[in-house]
């Protein structure tokens, strides 16, 4: 059963916002690529007792968010949600470094 509260573990992660005024269904994107992008082994468990397999993938899909080191997008894209065959576009997840 999905959690209905966002963990107060998550706030290290979720800087924008206190965890006490974040919406689970409202802000699920903002959510879910920080935890992808940012979290660590424990948050990405909780991260997937909150939101469903189906609807992690669909948000890193259908909404890309240009955040991630280039490592971190190719394990969380091959590995964490095994869309490894799925072709993206790089540009869109990757943050460029100066």
């Amino acid at each position: 059963m999905p959690m209905k509260r966002v963990p107060s573990r998550f706030q290290p992660f979720l800087w924008s916002k206190s965890v006490e005024k974040i919406e689970r269904d409202k802000d699920k994107i903002y959510i879910i690529h920080q935890i992808l992008s940012y979290g660590d082994l424990k948050e990405l468990r909780l991260l997937f007792q909150i939101y469903d397999r189906k609807e992690i993938r669909n948000v890193f899909l259908r909404f890309p968010k240009k955040i991630y080191q280039p490592s971190v997008f190719f394990f969380v894209k091959n590995h964490i949600l095994g869309l490894k065959n799925k072709r993206l576009r790089e540009r869109n997840y990757v943050k460029t470094l100066f």
